[in-house]
Parts: structure tokens; C-alpha cells; sequence
């Protein structure tokens, strides 16, 4: 009970609650450490702010490894170096989450194309127009970030594909590389 409560996403979470804390999202960390134990993972894709969990995994197979003897790996978290966190469209100081509940503020997997267009041209940018990799206009370095992980593009690259155009070119090219992108998914399911 003590690891779980030290989870900062569960105090983080609860604290936003107030009355009543689900056991979901108590037990979260615990599920996904199950996961990862089940499959054997030497290494865990995961974003900064799920590092803790793979962390939790390690202590929770170190403590069961040493009354039962070597049955789990020590997983090791991957965090890419590329957009570890993606922020929401709508509001590019908030982490891109899938329980959040406004509309416009995540690319769902199986979103359909027309939705991924609307939300791509809704996104919160800023007045300017120039279209470059600049952390302090969080908005266009969110879609940039975005840009760069579906095209594998350079940002140099990315910058002078775009000088010169405003917005909503950017945006326009940025839905499209989105929509193809999630294509085999979408084929799948």
C-alpha cells in the first residue's frame, strides 16, 4: 500500500478528487507492473512521467526475487529522446492524456480523418506566424514535435520545409502526415 500511495501520479491525481479516490486509479501502477513482469521486458517504452511505474516494477520483482528466488527480470525504462511528453492541442502546458474529457484535446488512434483535420486546424498555437522549433511558444513546438516523430524529419529539415508559410499550411501537412500515419492502425481495427 505504501509504493502505491508514493506514486506521484496517484497523489497528484487524488488530490484533484478530493472525496473519493477510485481503486483504478489506486491500483494502476500495480496493473502495470503486472504487465510488464508477464512479458519478460528487459527494456519499457515509456514516457517521463510513467518512469515511476517502471521503477515500482523493479522494487515490487528485486523484493519478490529475493523471498522466492530469481523469477522476474529488472526491466529498464526507454525514454525517447523525441517527444517523451506530447502536450494537448488545446492547451500545450497540459500533458496529451486519452482520459481527458474536452474534445479537442487528443488525437485518439482511431480517430477519423475528418476529426484528426478539425482538431489539428483548432489547435492552440499563437499570434506569430513563423513556424520553428521554440519551446517558449509551446503551441507550434507541440505540432512541431508531433511533425517530427510521424516524418522522422530533422528539424532543420522540418524549419525550411515551412519558411515562409504561416500556420495554417503547417497545419494543414501536419493532419495529413498524422491521418497516414495512423492508417495501419486504423486498417487493423
Amino acid at each position: 500500500m505504501g509504493w502505491m500511495q508514493r506514486m506521484t501520479q496517484f497523489k497528484e491525481k487524488s488530490q484533484k478528487q478530493k472525496e473519493q479516490v477510485s481503486v483504478g486509479l489506486f491500483d494502476y501502477p500495480a496493473l502495470m507492473a503486472a504487465d510488464i513482469l508477464l512479458y519478460e521486458a528487459d527494456f519499457v517504452p515509456v514516457g517521463e512521467d510513467q518512469k515511476q511505474h517502471v521503477e515500482l516494477t523493479r522494487d515490487v520483482a528485486q523484493r519478490f526475487n529475493s523471498i522466492y528466488g530469481e523469477t522476474f527480470k529488472l526491466p529498464e525504462p526507454v525514454i525517447s529522446k523525441i517527444g517523451a511528453r506530447i502536450m494537448g492541442l488545446d492547451d500545450p502546458t497540459r500533458k496529451m492524456s486519452k482520459s481527458e474529457k474536452q474534445p479537442g484535446h487528443a488525437i485518439h488512434l482511431l480517430d477519423l480523418p475528418d476529426v484528426i483535420r478539425s482538431k489539428i486546424m483548432k489547435a492552440t498555437t499563437d499570434s506569430l506566424r513563423e513556424v520553428r522549433f521554440d519551446e517558449s511558444r509551446p503551441g507550434i513546438y507541440n505540432l512541431l514535435v508531433i511533425y517530427e516523430l510521424f516524418t522522422g524529419r530533422s528539424r532543420p529539415d522540418i524549419e525550411a520545409q515551412f519558411k515562409g508559410k504561416g500556420y495554417g499550411d503547417f497545419k494543414q501537412e501536419l493532419a495529413e502526415v498524422i491521418i497516414e500515419g495512423l492508417r495501419p492502425f486504423q486498417s487493423r481495427y
